[in-house]
C-alpha cells in the first residue's frame, strides 16, 4: 500500500506541473485506489483458492477422468489439485494416481468412483485425518505419513465395508 501511496504522490506531482489542472489528480488517484483494491481482492481471492486445493494431485491420468468438485464436473488430467469433497470419476478406458499431501499414494482403476471424505494433515508433526470412500471400482493404496503416525487416522469406506488401515498397502475393489 505504500507503494501505491507513493505513486499516487508522484501522480499529483506531476500533475501539478504548469499547464496541468490539479482537478484531475483526484480521479486519478481514485482510479489508482480503485485499481489497488480490485487487484489486491483478486490476489487474495487466487491465494485462497490455491491454498483450499493443496490437498493432492493427479500424477497420473489415462483415459476419462473427472473431478466433481461442487456440482460441476471437471475434466482432470495431471497436476489437477484436488480438494475435500472432490469426487474422482473413471471411465471404463480411465485409470487415475493420485499423491497425497501426506505422501499416499492412490491409484483407481476402470469405472471407478472416489470420494474425498476428509482430508487434514500438519506437514510438521504428521498427524492429521484421511477418509475416503470407494463408490464403485477398484483402489490401490500406500499410505503416506498420516497412517504411519497414526494407523487409525485413515479409513476407505466401501458401500459394503469400513477398512481401517493397519498396514501401508492394500487393495480394495467395490463392485455395482
Amino acid at each position: 500500500m505504500v507503494a501505491i501511496s507513493a505513486w499516487e504522490t508522484s501522480i499529483q506531482t506531476d500533475l501539478s506541473l504548469p499547464g496541468a489542472h490539479v482537478s484531475g489528480c483526484a480521479h486519478v488517484s481514485r482510479c489508482v485506489s480503485a485499481l489497488a483494491a480490485l487487484f489486491i481482492s483478486t490476489f487474495v481471492t487466487l491465494t485462497l483458492a490455491a491454498g483450499a486445493g493443496g490437498i493432492g494431485q493427479i500424477k497420473t491420468a489415462k483415459g476419462q477422468v473427472t473431478v466433481e468438485r461442487q456440482g460441476a464436473f471437471v475434466a482432470a488430467g495431471v497436476g489437477t489439485q484436488l480438494q475435500v469433497a472432490d469426487v474422482v470419476r473413471t471411465g471404463a478406458d480411465g485409470s487415475v494416481g493420485i499423491t497425497m499431501e501426506d505422501d499416499s499414494l492412490l491409484s483407481a482403476g476402470p469405472n471407478s468412483a472416489l470420494s474425498i471424505d476428509r482430508y487434514a494433515f500438519d506437514a510438521t508433526t504428521h498427524q492429521g485425518r484421511f477418509d475416503a470412500t470407494l463408490n464403485k471400482g477398484t483402489l490401490a493404496v500406500i499410505s503416506g505419513r498420516i497412517a504411519k503416525q497414526s494407523p487409525e487416522a485413515m479409513t476407505v469406506r466401501t458401500p459394503t465395508a469400513v477398512l481401517g488401515v493397519r498396514g501401508t498397502e492394500f487393495v480394495v475393489s467395490a463392485n455395482d
